[in-house]
Parts: structure tokens; C-alpha cells; sequence
């Protein structure tokens, strides 16, 4: 029973809502307060979704008038626009970002050419063709094979006469060339890759500067290359397999040498570890277009070289037009020296991308 004044059991006092019913100004359950936003309703001020936090690297937000893009994490293939501060650029000259592809690694390769040939060409011409002229002219001149191919026909049973003194007096001086040499091409290399790297920042480069550039950095390389000539030579040596896969190891070692200047073995090797199937599709590419125009080369320097007998330089005749045809197979094979040069700079930066933000720009500064 209840008091005068005193509400039923169940029944609310005066001005107290029934159970389930709001209170006056409260929103019923699911209903958001005054001025507050439905679920999934931003706050005001706040960004929606599919836009980044103003600032907040890896989450880019779109400029006044521009649509936000979807919000990327870093590793993730990106789209729309950029925010410098993260250092990944889809639209990059040099950097291939990951989830590009290989027609994203493609098409830098083209860009790097196509920026820098006309300072490229003359570095390769100097640094990698000439020398590759003079050494065949070398063992065209110390070559003891006809005489040696008379001996073994008088007699099969016996080494040709004086073969040791001859095979040394052919070789050493192929070494010593190559040595040589190396040292020359590891200048060309630095400063090709000076070239590609600083024109994709958009940087000023000249022919000069990329020899200056070449020159400080060579030594150092071609200390390296020595080291991996002989690794390569012993990996053949072993049933040829261990050679094919410290090629592909070693593959990235150069670059790592002229931005990094450290550990250039165990960081090729890692790259490979780490992305095998993409370092590895990417260098065997590169490979397989050098080894084709290589051999298409030879072919014809073969054929060429015909007419001039199997002893070219015992006449004058006969060597300068020796000496002419290795000329113009050289330089034939130049695209084989530009493809390996732009191929291995631009599968590094993408190595470099896969590991975290980077653009041409600190590609270019890290190479000193």
C-alpha cells in the first residue's frame, strides 16, 4: 500500500520517467547527445575516414580541394598523394616502391637512360670499351695457338714446343692487363652510378665531376672486385653451382660499396636472403640481356675476323683490320655495359625501398 503522494510499486515518481524512457533533454539508447556525431560520424574537425591525421607520417593527408587518399603503411604498395616526410615517393625517378612491380623497375631503368646517355655513353666508352679493345688486341698479339695447333699436328703425343714460356708469356700480360684494367673500369662504374643517382634528385651533373667522383671511389671498389673475382673463381670451381650463386649473392656488393661504404659482401648476400625471388628475378633479367648482346657480338666479331687468318698480326694489313673489327665489336657491345650499369643501381634503390623509406635524394647524398 501506498503513502498519500507516494507512487505504485512500478509506477515513477511525478517527473521521473517509466523505466526504459529517457530523462528530459537525454537521447533514447542509440541516439547520440546534442552536437554528438552518429557511430562513424567524425567529430568536427576531425578527418574521416580514409584520411590521415595532418602531420602523421605514413598516414598522408590530401591538400584543400584534394580528395584524401586511402591512409598506407610503410611496406605497403601506395597510391594517391605523397607525404615528403615518410621518403617514399611513388612517382620517384630512381626508387622503385614496393608493390610497383617489374614494370615499375622497368620503367626507371628506361628513365635512367634516357636522362643521362649522353654522359653515360662516353664514361663506358672510355672506362669499359677501350679497355676491353686493348686486352683483345693484347691476346691477339701474345696468342701462340697457331703456332701451337702446327706442333700437335707433327706430333699429337707431345706438348708444342716451348708451351710453357708461351702460355706464360700470353697470360701474364692478359693478368697484368686486366688488373689494370679493372681499376679503370671500377672508375667508370663509380661514375656512372654518381651520374644515375644525381639526375634522378635532379641534381647538376657534369662529365667532369662524374670523373672526380669516379677517381675517389675507384681504388676502394676495385679493392673489392679483386676479392670477389676470386670468390666467383673458386665458387666455379666447385662444380660450377656455388659460382652461380655467389654471382647472384654478390650481385648488389658494387652499390652497397659506393652508398654504403661497409659490409658489401654480407649485405649483398642479405638482400638476396631476404627478397630472394625478387633480387633474383631482377638480376637474372640483367644478366640475360647482357649475356645475349655479348653473344650476339662475338658472333659476328667471329665472322669478321675470318678473312684475316688465324695469324692477324703478322702483317700490317692483316692487324689493322683485326684491330678495326674487335673495334667496332666493342663498341657494339656497349649496350651489354650500359644495361649491367643502370640494372644493378636501380635494383639496389628497390632493395633500399624494401628495407624502409628512401628517395633519390638520400641516394645521392649517401654517395658523398
Amino acid at each position: 500500500m501506498a503513502y498519500p503522494g507516494q507512487p505504485y510499486p512500478g509506477q515513477p515518481y511525478p517527473g521521473q520517467p517509466y523505466p526504459g524512457q529517457p530523462y528530459p533533454g537525454q537521447p533514447y539508447p542509440g541516439q547520440p547527445y546534442p552536437g554528438q556525431p552518429y557511430p562513424g560520424q567524425p567529430y568536427p574537425g576531425q578527418p574521416g575516414p580514409a584520411a590521415g591525421y595532418p602531420g602523421q607520417p605514413g598516414f598522408p593527408t590530401a591538400h584543400p580541394g584534394q580528395p584524401g587518399p586511402a591512409a598506407t603503411y610503410p611496406g605497403q604498395a601506395y597510391s594517391g598523394w605523397h607525404d615528403p616526410a615518410y621518403g617514399l615517393d611513388p612517382a620517384d625517378a630512381l626508387v622503385t616502391p614496393p608493390g610497383a612491380g617489374l614494370g615499375g623497375w622497368f620503367t626507371r631503368c628506361l628513365g635512367a637512360v634516357r636522362r643521362g646517355w649522353h654522359l653515360l655513353l662516353p664514361i663506358l666508352v672510355l672506362t669499359q670499351v677501350l679497355p676491353a679493345v686493348v686486352l683483345s688486341v693484347l691476346g691477339l698479339f701474345f696468342d701462340p695457338s697457331a703456332r701451337w695447333e702446327a706442333d700437335i699436328a707433327s706430333d699429337s703425343a707431345a706438348l708444342p714446343a716451348n708451351f710453357w714460356v708461351d702460355s706464360a708469356l700470353w697470360i701474364g700480360p692478359l693478368v697484368a692487363g686486366s688488373l689494370l684494367f679493372g681499376l679503370v673500369q671500377c672508375l667508370g662504374w663509380a661514375a656512372g652510378t654518381w651520374v644515375i643517382a644525381r639526375q634522378a634528385a635532379g641534381e647538376p651533373v657534369g662529365l667532369g665531376a662524374a670523373f672526380q667522383y669516379g677517381l675517389r671511389r675507384a681504388l676502394g671498389l676495385w679493392g673489392w672486385l679483386l676479392i670477389f673475382t676470386v670468390i666467383l673463381t673458386v665458387g666455379f670451381c666447385l662444380c660450377f653451382l656455388p659460382g652461380i650463386y655467389a654471382a647472384f649473392a654478390l650481385a648488389m656488393a658494387g652499390p652497397v660499396y659506393l652508398f654504403e661504404r661497409r659490409d658489401p659482401i654480407g649485405r649483398s648476400h642479405r638482400m638476396l636472403r631476404d627478397r630472394l625471388g625478387l633480387l633474383l628475378g631482377r638480376v637474372a633479367l640483367m644478366i640475360g640481356v647482357v649475356i645475349g648482346i655479348a653473344f650476339a657480338v662475338s658472333v659476328v666479331e667471329s665472322v669478321a675476323r675470318l678473312p684475316f687468318g688465324v695469324t692477324p698480326m703478322d702483317s700490317v694489313g692483316t692487324a689493322v683490320g683485326v684491330v678495326l673489327v674487335t673495334t667496332v665489336a666493342a663498341v657494339l657491345a656497349l649496350p651489354a655495359h650500359l644495361a649491367q650499369l643502370v640494372g644493378l643501381v636501380v635494383t639496389y634503390a628497390e632493395q633500399r625501398a624494401h628495407e624502409g623509406p628512401v628517395n633519390s635524394g638520400q641516394l645521392a647524398a649517401e654517395l658523398g
